[in-house]
């Protein structure tokens, strides 16, 4: 069993004879312990992963849902900022199993809830990438379409036939950009390193170009930096600041939830945990604030420019008229994308399918799995609304996520103290069989940790009538992955005590 030194012990090799699990039907080669001569990742790496994912268009729009909200720019910047410096703890604890084992996320799972029941978290977990997944190909497919517009009007001339709330020549964009995607996805992990890579300089000096246009052109970052919050005195939403800002941070908490948890399929493939550590700490708070930032100036400074604010980044490239300005723009905003949605959104659901039967689903098929059911969400209607894109989607799913959190980190670090049987993690009838493969003492503690947040989710989605739902559940729902969390991190502790093998 490797053994632990700290922040700077080197990830060891798998000290077993992989012969011994070959022919388990938990193996195959994606969900293999990654030995020491594959760990490539150093701080670098992580560094890039998270200004690469960070540096994207969701991000750069995120803040305006905010200010739409009420809040002023630097509240909104704030508010992202705070919301990705807590969500990097859980992320930075569920590596440490990822860099010190080599295992992927899903086998993780089979310690704490079974190697069967290790299906449950890792498809709630699939399902919600698939969601993302459509809305990043969505995004991408989109601005190829847009700046196609610019060339050739008469695709976005009124009256094109549509379907499912998308015209033709959008969905034609979609699916091009798709199968983008699923190239990538059959290339495998060291063509998304190297996208990564890629992309993390270039996004980031887009989004400088683009600050240092608007900067330019309007002479100052204007109307947005200046507004007042909409919750000061005298403003219309007095002394509701709470109210707003905590279901905001929670939201923001939910837009990393996902790979909060899935973060070892990142992390076994990382030198130290000294690597992971640093670079994931420097690369996904200051980026996501600076990104937002940056989408707040832009919009500030497009409202003096064209009397109007304009929270798109496409919309306002296609403002340019230059054909290789446009051309390099549609590039680079096709290789961002593309980068963030495979290492995103990608990686981790083609592990958790394959975690379903190992024998017969891999790294590819489970990809391409997570292309299609993208397609069936009808990922566009997902973000039509801002409101709804933090309140239903962000928290939604944050009240799920966060619990599977709590419960993976009180296992491992307080149940086990970091110690884990890794042959008997790919063993059906080993330790972590539990009973018939399921560790109820997990899907009990998920439950507690999920349930409370259900009734105000059920309002929100008009489900059910707030009216008739005591007040205090329906505020529950405003904190779902921080009350998820605690829970259901409590209740796994105390269950194990009591019964350690259920």
């Amino acid at each position: 069993m490797p053994t632990d030194s700290g922040l700077r012990h080197n990830a060891p090799d798998v000290e077993f004879d992989l012969e011994q699990i070959r022919h388990s039907r938990l193996y195959n080669a994606d969900l293999a312990p990654v030995r020491a001569s594959g760990r490539k990742w150093g701080m670098p790496s992580f560094a890039a992963l998270w200004i690469s994912m960070s540096a994207c268009i969701p991000t750069y729009m995120l803040a305006s849902s905010l200010i739409g909200g009420g809040m002023n720019w630097w509240q909104a910047v704030l508010t992202i900022f705070l919301g990705n410096a807590i969500v990097v703890v859980p992320m930075i604890l569920n590596a440490h199993a990822g860099t010190r084992y080599g295992i992927p996320f899903p086998v993780f799972c089979r310690a704490s809830f079974g190697t069967v029941g290790a299906n449950i978290p890792a498809l709630m977990r699939a399902f919600v990438a698939c969601g993302w997944f459509g809305i990043q190909t969505y995004i991408g497919g989109e601005a190829i379409y847009k700046i196609l517009a610019v060339f050739w009007p008469a695709l976005a001339a009124p009256g094109a036939a549509s379907a499912f709330g998308i015209t033709l020549p959008e969905f034609a964009c979609f699916m091009f950009f798709w199968a983008i995607n699923m190239a990538v996805i059959f290339k495998g992990i060291d063509s998304i390193r190297l996208l990564l890579n890629i992309k993390a300089p270039l996004l980031i000096a887009l989004g400088l170009l683009l600050l240092w246009w608007a900067h330019q052109h309007a002479g100052g970052f204007g109307p947005i930096l200046s507004q007042p919050s909409a919750f000061d005195p005298g403003q219309p939403k007095a002394s509701q600041f709470w109210g707003f800002f905590f279901p905001a941070l929670t939201g923001m908490i939910g837009f990393w939830a996902t790979l909060s948890l899935n973060i070892p399929d990142f992390s076994r493939y990382a030198k130290t945990q000294r690597d992971q550590i640093v670079g994931q700490a420097l690369g996904l708070p200051l980026t996501m604030a600076l990104y937002s930032f940056i989408g707040v100036a832009v919009t500030s400074a497009t409202t003096i420019i064209y009397g109007q604010p304009i929270w798109d980044p496409v919309d306002v490239l296609t403002r340019f008229k230059n054909p290789v300005v446009l051309v390099i723009a549609m590039i680079a905003l096709c290789i961002a994308t593309l980068a963030t949605n495979i290492a995103a959104n990608v990686v981790s659901p083609a592990n958790d399918f394959a975690q379903l039967a190992p024998k017969k689903i891999s790294f590819r098929l489970g990809g391409l799995i997570t292309g299609i059911i993208g397609i069936v969400m009808m990922p566009w209607k997902l973000v039509a609304d801002p409101s709804g894109y933090i309140f239903t989607w962000l928290i939604g799913y944050s009240a799920l996520l966060g619990p599977i959190g709590g419960i993976m980190i009180a296992d491992y670090y307080v149940w086990r103290r970091r110690q884990l049987n890794v042959l008997n993690l790919y063993l059906p009838d080993g330790e972590y069989r539990y009973s018939g493969g399921f560790s109820r003492v997990a899907i009990v503690a998920l439950l507690a940790g999920a349930l409370p947040s259900l009734p105000g989710f059920l309002a929100t989605v008009k489900l059910i009538d707030g009216a008739h739902v005591a007040p205090f559940l329906l505020g529950l729902y405003n904190y779902a992955w921080f009350v998820g969390f605690g829970i259901a991190f409590a209740v796994y502790l105390v269950l194990r005590k009591t019964a350690p093998n259920a």
